[in-house]
């Protein structure tokens, strides 16, 4: 099938993807450009998979405080290179993860730093839920209640990302999407929100 080079370019701009990968997308989803993002999307995820144990050494802090004045956030985003640290692209995410901060109040980057007595806690109010289930259902139940209720609230990267129109998904898939583009691991190592007031 033979696509047009006009999608290609819109696929492109949507995506940071290679000219070829755009192609490749968009003849495989038969030329309808959101299929084409969304395998483009789950192929830049594969990557970043692959990607996730090299060490993140470089980076930059970045920071916003929300027009009022009353809330604030310093964010320190890491990569594996300077030349990606310099990136606009990276320099964006560093953006978009600070006003997420500002917009969400997360507690934590993972559910990893959540403080275990939260999360049993949390375990006790589904008790009745998994009662008489058999243990791996219970399990399963009980980590989707988790992960509606406690880290898809507390947890930045298992947040949906706030402006939905920019994209649709969490925290997580965002930087594995920018991983993909940018060709290097990207992690979080710290953040501080302050409000006045607290």
């Amino acid at each position: 099938m033979a696509v047009d080079a006009v999608k290609i370019k819109q696929l492109r701009e949507m995506t940071g993807a290679s000219v070829l990968d755009c192609k490749a997308a968009l003849e495989e989803s038969k030329g309808e450009i959101s299929k084409a993002e969304e395998g483009l999307r789950r192929k830049g995820i594969a990557k970043a998979d692959k990607k996730a144990g090299r060490t993140t050494l470089q980076g930059r802090i970045g920071s916003y405080i929300h027009s009022t004045g009353r809330i604030g956030v310093i964010v320190e985003l890491n990569c594996e290179t300077d030349f990606v640290a310099q990136n606009s692209e990276f320099g964006d995410l560093l953006h978009d993860i600070c006003l997420q901060i500002v917009g969400a109040s997360p507690e934590s980057i993972s559910k990893d730093d959540l403080p275990k007595d939260i999360i049993e806690k949390n375990k006790v109010l589904y008790e009745n839920d998994v009662k008489g289930k058999p243990p791996e259902i219970a399990a399963k139940i009980l980590e989707g209640k988790l992960e509606k209720n406690l880290y898809a609230q507390k947890c930045l990267l298992h947040q949906k990302f706030i402006n939905e129109s920019k994209f649709e998904g969490t925290i997580s898939d965002l930087i594995k999407g920018k991983i993909g583009k940018l060709g290097e691991n990207i992690t979080i190592r710290r953040f501080v929100r302050f409000e006045v007031g607290e």
